[in-house]
């Protein structure tokens, strides 16, 4: 089976994770390239990890290389523009969050999907893995029963000094706090398991940090089917937690990790009554946990078979509406729906609504 080709665009501290995940899978596919607009850190990194080719731009990595998969690893105000580069060269673009800054930027890489044979993947690999995609299998299901009531708690501490790499806190570099930066992993499953929402209503305060963002925000959504949700996304709180509640009609089924989360990360309670023999959790058979591994291995089993890989298109699109609707919420001091979010708000175009000019 011949191997597919991937490049690495920027090689800060994740691109390592990307490495990481891609040489677990050797078999399928081969890392030929890196690019970097810092010489020095290109260089160590291509030496770190055996990279060949070194590229200094990704214009010039795109006209040197035929690539099958583009991974961006770039701060997120420097995702749309190297995507939709590697989209028209023919490649499939593997984007760490935030996919990008926007939902304007977000169509434009959209609409140059649709003009190209590769798709636009987000990196959200909490989806992944035997305890998500039982979650999701038996939810889908109904084996739960109806879904009532979620809490999607991302409570993170990051001191003042994290915020001193010059494009954090920003928004026109980060385009938002924690919501876009941090809490996102977590509503980016909770409406992966729960479905499409129709009204947020939010406050994103800056309490603690010196920067531009808020560094705390809660939301309370509502999802299509009725069910409502709690979110919270936090840099201020020091015991550390992303946690998610899910009651359903028939059980209850919690997440806490931090980072990433396996089987025992789980819990599963059957309301009175609805006790199974066996239960309907823990899945059984061979684990394996959430991680870029773990998205990788199903992104290559679809390109493989044909089919569009998870967290692309309307999926992925729904995360970066649920979070311009907590901002837009939270400036406007009202509740927003999705169709607020259409090209005539100015939060499609800046997350904090403002005038780029």
């Amino acid at each position: 089976m011949e191997r597919l080709r991937a490049a690495i665009v920027g090689t800060g501290g994740i691109a390592r994770a990307h490495v990481r995940g891609l040489r677990a899978l050797a078999g399928q596919v081969e890392i030929v390239a890196a690019t970097d607009i810092d010489t020095e850190r290109l260089e160590t990194f291509g030496a770190e990890w055996e990279i060949p080719k070194r590229y200094r731009s990704v214009d010039e990595l795109l006209a040197a290389e035929h690539l099958d998969l583009v991974h961006i690893c770039t701060p997120p105000g420097a995702h749309a523009e190297p995507a939709i580069k590697a989209l028209e060269a023919g490649a499939t673009v593997v984007c760490e969050k935030p996919p990008c800054l926007t939902l304007a930027e977000f169509d434009r890489i959209l609409a140059a999907e649709e003009r190209n044979p590769g798709h636009f993947v987000g990196i959200f690999q909490h989806r992944f893995g035997t305890a998500a995609q039982t979650a999701k299998d038996l939810i889908d299901a109904g084996r739960f029963g109806r879904p009532l009531v979620a809490i999607c708690h991302t409570l993170w501490y990051r001191p003042d000094a994290y915020y001193e790499v010059e494009w954090r806190g920003r928004w026109d570099t980060e385009g938002g706090g924690p919501t876009m930066g941090h809490g996102i992993h977590q509503f980016d499953l909770l409406g992966h398991l729960l479905g499409d929402w129709t009204e947020i209503s939010a406050l994103a305060p800056r309490l603690a940090r010196d920067v531009e963002t808020e560094d705390v925000s809660f939301a309370h959504l509502t999802f299509a089917n009725g069910a409502v949700a709690s979110i919270v996304n936090s840099v201020l709180s020091p015991r550390q937690e992303s946690y998610l509640r899910f009651d359903f009609t028939e059980a209850t089924l919690e997440l806490s990790h931090l980072y990433g989360h396996r089987l025992d990360s789980w819990s599963y309670t059957p309301a009175p009554g609805f006790e199974q023999d066996p239960p309907l959790w823990p899945p059984r058979g061979e684990e394996v946990p959430s991680g870029h591994q773990a998205q990788f291995g199903e992104l290559l089993d679809s390109l493989r078979a044909g089919r569009r890989p998870a967290c692309t298109g309307a999926g992925l699109r729904r995360t970066v509406e649920i979070v311009t609707g907590i901002y837009a919420s939270a400036f406007t001091g009202k509740p927003v729906t999705r169709a607020d979010l259409d090209a005539t708000s100015p939060f499609y175009h800046r997350l904090n609504g403002a005038d780029p000019a």
